[in-house]
């Protein structure tokens, strides 16, 4: 007689938080690169770092850019993105016309006015 035992292992993904967490700090610790071209035919493209400061060189797991993102918060009427600065916001919204995700949780000024008028009302 034989016995039969079966071992089972699996592998399971982080909560999506984690990886926003992880992500965000590769984002923040992105180094800028330039394009340098070959200048002969069988020599390789390579990506060279722009900072002078001394960086290491970036690992296969490292975020790299080449041009610098757009201050999303400024208009830029070439992208035709209207930004956020400057917007007015529900401060009570949890929905995108919200201070809190329009400004990303950067945060936000808060104005109050009093509007007076003539209402032409009739005793």
């Amino acid at each position: 007689s034989g016995s039969c035992t079966t071992k089972t292992c699996w592998t399971t993904l982080p909560k999506f938080r984690e990886i926003g967490y992880i992500l965000k700090e590769k984002y923040n610790a992105a180094v800028q690169v330039e394009v340098v071209r070959a200048s002969r035919l069988r020599q390789p493209t390579f990506l060279k770092i722009k900072q002078i400061k001394s960086y290491q060189k970036p690992m296969e797991t490292d975020l790299v850019y080449i041009e610098k993102s757009p201050n999303y918060c400024e208009e830029d009427a070439s992208t035709g993105s209207v930004g956020t600065q400057g917007r007015l916001c529900n401060r009570t919204s949890p929905n995108a016309d919200g201070c809190d995700m329009m400004c990303c949780g950067r945060g936000y000024n808060t104005h109050q006015y009093t509007k007076v008028w003539q209402c032409n009302c009739k005793f």
